[in-house]
């Protein structure tokens, strides 16, 4: 990572707050690529919400004789309350569908119910609900509904976890998942406004969506990332996983320490300027994704064999 643009991030401190989130999409967003190249799709509706929303980059049409490729699809954080498809006039996080384009894969941003209209199970609920349907139109759009992967940050990486985990009553439906600055046990989250929207105003009662079990259970590929820089509780957070998986599993789990980063950082950067050598989840994801395919591959030559 540049060293001036790690020194700044360093001196914004670990702590979320708005100063903090407008200096990192200020430092970051004269580094973002520019759009393309294809086209994108925007507001496409999944589900009957006017929230359920997503935007769909680098679509082909039927005609189009290129192999269908694999799928991104991300979900925004936000503290549960906020977010969406786009930040504002910013070029976040049309980012991500754009890397996404530029790496031979088809992308999709969705947004989903915000609480306190939709509390929990809403979001990993709405991130089943996409699934479904980008399943159903992958073909259509160019992408291969068996080589979706999510990628979800913050609240929307604990929409995600707990759709692994079952909590939308459904098995996933999903070749592997990203999950960037996680909260794994939300039973131990620390109480705040944000939690309490989402999860109810009781905490002794947070436990039940906890997607910590699931997650040590399921047979989903992940690749998991803390910042270096990230608030203390998802910091600690990634510790607790990196214990229950040890004492589950007994090895260490896909998880990634980002350097130079802080909560925000690494899907802001995701896609920037190659020069700036500031993107470091990008490579991580790519490498994820070609691991994916790789063992699809090998695992169809054994069943040809």
């Amino acid at each position: 990572m540049d060293a001036g643009v790690r020194a700044a991030i360093a001196t914004l401190g670990p702590d979320l707050n708005p100063r903090m989130y407008r200096a990192t999409l200020a430092l970051l967003e004269p580094l973002a690529s520019p759009p393309g190249p294809g086209e994108v799709r925007r507001d496409l509706a999944y589900g009957p919400d006017r929230h359920h929303r997503l935007n769909v980059f680098g679509a082909r049409d039927d005609a189009d004789p290129t192999p269908a490729r694999p799928v991104l699809v991300f979900v925004h954080g936000g503290g549960f309350v906020g977010g969406s498809t786009t930040l504002g006039e910013t070029p976040f996080y049309d980012n991500i569908g754009w890397w996404a384009v530029r790496s031979g894969l088809l992308g999709i941003t969705m947004t989903y119910r915000l609480a306190p209209e939709a509390a929990w199970p809403a979001g990993s609920e709405d991130v089943a609900r996409a699934i479904a349907w980008v399943r159903a139109e992958a073909a259509s759009l160019g992408g291969d509904p068996d080589r979706i992967v999510l990628l979800g940050q913050s609240a929307g990486a604990v929409h995600v976890a707990g759709y692994l985990a079952g909590q939308a009553g459904e098995a996933p439906q999903v070749a592997g998942a990203v999950l960037s600055s996680c909260l794994y046990d939300v039973g131990t989250a620390v109480d705040n406004p944000l939690q309490r929207a989402y999860l109810g105003p009781d905490p002794t009662t947070w436990a039940r969506a906890s997607a910590l079990e699931g997650l040590l259970a399921t047979d989903v590929p992940l690749l998991l990332t803390v910042s270096e820089f990230d608030e203390p509780d998802f910091q600690r957070q990634a510790l607790g996983l990196v214990a229950a998986w040890g004492a589950r599993r007994g090895t260490y789990p896909p998880l990634e320490r980002l350097a130079g980063h802080n909560h925000l950082s690494p899907v802001l950067s995701l896609g920037a300027e190659p020069g700036s050598g500031i993107d470091t989840l990008g490579p991580l994801v790519a490498d994820f994704v070609a691991g994916l395919d790789a063992g699809r591959e090998a695992a169809l030559r054994t069943v040809g064999a």
